[in-house]
């Protein structure tokens, strides 16, 4: 029997991709996740995606919130928070935990759950432990939803100083010197870590720098020029991770370089050089977000150098299995050598964030920067790869 005379039903309009971009968190750059987010909600391509705000308060509640990037800046030096764009107090978004179903409901007490519709992919923009450090792509493993950035293992690997200078010296690449304090060192033997440490300057000489070992934004980090003020530097850094690192002083050239998954693989970006900021002992949280710090894009460096970094940065990026995205930080030392800092996995991406601002210069504006970023997390599936 033949179809032709019969009524043909309409096609169906094809529905965009539906991104939640998920902000906040319950670590100390919470401020700083909302403030990214803002930029991203700004850019994203609103004609191709349809666009999800989810933000996480500060006690973990995952709240539905105003698409209002204007309320997620910095004023008058305040950061913004979750809090002031949730649309309920109590209200909660949860996701699915099973592959099978991506969709996502809202629920307040005493109602009736709202379906919010499937998400197809997530752009967690989160900074620090609970979100750049594995727990939260975790989560999205269990849920088979796709997301932007790395991985369960390299998030993780990222977050961490300790580890993540362990991996880089077994893939041959030259870190500077540093010890690790972990929790029970310094709750069971404080005097035990003050020799460590002294004898740890005793090699490299002071000032060191004692960090959190899982924070990032430059949270608690004090510069030390002796014993003096030691203890009170490791209280600071503990107030943001029990587990903390002292590094040695690299004396040279502060090097970013971005690096970008593309269709063909991680490349890397035209590095920026971060110069000495006069008002601050170091480049801070104050000096990244506050005032402005003015980094230098392209980095004034020879052809050779610029190479060798941008290869070093991928190098970095497959070393911990990165996907997505990766900022690489790198001293350029006195002698002309690149010694690798660190990388962050979902480095910022305020208006003044290096990270964009780096492939900008290499001829990637922020919109495409975003769509790349999505476009590469919708080519990947969820579990092993």
């Amino acid at each position: 029997m033949s179809t032709e005379n019969l009524p043909q039903s309409p096609e169906q309009p094809q529905r965009k991709p539906r991104v939640a971009v998920v902000f906040g968190g319950r670590s100390s750059e919470h401020g700083i996740s909302v403030v990214t987010a803002g930029a991203v909600l700004s850019a994203i391509d609103r004609a191709k995606y349809d666009v999800l705000p989810i933000g996480i308060t500060r006690d973990g509640r995952w709240a539905l919130t105003a698409d209002d990037p204007e309320r997620m800046a910095i004023v008058d030096r305040r950061q913004p928070s979750v809090e002031q764009l949730a649309e309920s107090t109590e209200g909660g978004v949860v996701l699915p935990v099973d592959p099978s179903n991506r969709e996502v409901v809202y629920s307040e007490p005493g109602s009736v759950p709202k379906a919010l519709g499937e998400v197809d992919v997530v752009f967690p923009v989160l900074h620090g432990p609970y979100g750049e450090d594995g727990t939260l792509q975790g989560l999205l493993e269990l849920s088979g939803v796709p997301y932007v950035g790395s991985g369960v293992l390299a998030s993780a690997v990222g977050q961490d100083k300790d580890y993540m200078k362990r991996v880089f010296t077994s893939f041959g690449l030259k870190v500077g010197p540093y010890v690790v304090i972990r929790p029970r060192e310094w709750q069971q033997d404080a005097s035990a870590v003050r020799k460590k440490i002294v004898d740890f300057a005793g090699d490299h000489g002071w000032p060191l720098f004692v960090k959190p070992a899982r924070a990032g934004s430059s949270f608690g980090i004090t510069k030390v020029d002796g014993l003096a003020g030691l203890d009170e530097a490791i209280e600071e850094a503990r107030r943001h991770d029990p587990k903390i690192i002292v590094e040695a002083l690299l004396r040279g050239r502060e090097i970013e370089c971005g690096v970008l998954e593309f269709e063909d693989g991680p490349r890397a970006s035209v590095p920026a050089e971060i110069p000495p900021v006069q008002a601050h002992a170091f480049y801070d949280f104050e000096a990244k977000y506050i005032d402005s710090a003015d980094g230098i894009v392209p980095a004034p460096l020879t052809e050779e150098q610029t190479a060798e970094v941008r290869r070093l940065a991928v190098e970095a990026f497959d070393a911990a299995s990165c996907e997505g995205l990766v900022r690489a930080d790198f001293f350029l030392t006195e002698d002309g050598e690149f010694v690798i800092n660190e990388i962050n996995t979902m480095p910022g991406f305020t208006p003044i964030s290096m990270y964009p601002r780096m492939w900008r210069e290499t001829g990637v504006d922020y919109a495409e920067l975003v769509d790349r970023l999505v476009q590469a997390a919708l080519r990947r599936s969820t579990g092993l790869r």
